[in-house]
């Protein structure tokens, strides 16, 4: 079994900033894509921010990135660590939503499968 623990949500004013974090634990041999969705209420889950491994890059992934959050968030991921961040800046009340960490095409003894983390609440006030 695969576990993703998030934290970092809470309450922050429009302007202001926030840091998630996820960690991935249990059977792993290698998480290929780890990154945040959020589902703000009333409203589908959204893509926010994913790392996808590639070696050819000098950080180890490649970053996508969607347009809303683009020059606001950034997602860094600790690969050996099976750690995942999203440096949250200049959020406004749009930005409000529960935030999934997802853990995509993880291989372990089972084969090749997804994992999602139970989310955080971020809450942006004005």
């Amino acid at each position: 079994q695969v576990h993703l623990v998030e934290s970092g949500g809470g309450l922050v004013q429009a302007g202001g900033s926030l840091n998630l974090s996820c960690v991935a634990s249990g059977n792993i041999f290698k998480i290929n894509a780890m990154g945040w969705y959020r589902q703000a209420p009333g409203k589908h889950r959204e893509r926010v921010a994913m790392t996808i491994s590639d070696y050819s890059a000098h950080i180890g992934y490649s970053i996508n990135l969607q347009e809303p959050v683009k020059g606001r968030f950034t997602i860094t991921r600790a690969i050996a660590k099976n750690t995942v961040y999203l440096q949250m800046e200049q959020v406004n009340p749009r930005d409000t939503a529960v935030y999934y960490c997802k853990a995509g095409d993880v291989l372990n003894t089972h084969g090749s499968d997804d994992y999602w983390g139970q989310g955080t609440q971020v809450t942006v006030y004005s």
